[in-house]
């Protein structure tokens, strides 16, 4: 039994006046994924892969260094299309993300679909698992935003905020089955993982 690992990038170093894609990991998010690569499950992984966004990036280079893995970037793997806002502050951003979820075939604000959101993440997932040269257990390092919309997926659940990861600065993992998809564990925080 293969399984996949959904990991979310932690603690960024936020600014206003760069992109969001563009914002690395800060010391407290490299320190939290030093800390995932000591896990007895990461050292089972086989295979990498990376939305091409710099704090996922960054998660997957410690990962993959660790292991010896190359990594691939996707650009699927991206967190939703929020560009025609750009940076929020914290409490417009969580307004936002919660019209996000609550209006999924809605464009809120400009920002890309959710039900959008979904298929891309769903489909670049399913791509990844039906590749015969990816053998063995996967990590696919992400966003929250989009692995609340795989969850959902994978628990046959509508889209909704209810199933969004815990903590405010990501650093999360769920667990799934690559063959029958089935969810192995929901949300745990790289401590708990």
């Amino acid at each position: 039994m293969s399984l996949i690992y959904f990991i979310t990038h932690p603690e960024v170093q936020i600014d206003s006046k760069v992109p969001v894609p563009q914002w690395p990991l800060s010391e407290k998010g490299i320190d939290r994924i030093r800390l995932l690569i000591t896990k007895n499950w990461v050292q089972k992984i086989r295979a990498i892969y990376s939305s091409s966004e710099l704090k996922a990036i960054d998660c997957a280079k410690i990962l993959g260094d660790h292991l010896y893995l190359p990594f691939t970037q996707k650009e699927e793997f991206g967190e939703n299309d929020r560009s025609s806002t750009g940076y929020l502050p914290k409490e417009a951003f969580e307004t936002m993300a919660t019209r996000f979820f609550n209006n999924p075939t809605t464009s809120v604000e400009g920002w890309e679909r959710a039900v959008d959101a979904q298929s891309r993440i769903v489909e670049a997932v399913n791509k990844v698992m039906d590749d015969p040269s990816a053998q063995g257990d996967i990590a696919i390092v992400s966003h929250g935003s989009v692995g609340t919309l795989l969850l959902c997926y994978l628990s046959g659940s509508a889209i909704n905020r209810s199933m969004d990861q815990p903590g405010g600065g990501g650093g999360n993992v769920f667990c799934f089955e690559k063959e029958s998809r089935t969810l192995i564990y929901n949300w745990k925080s790289i401590e708990e993982s």
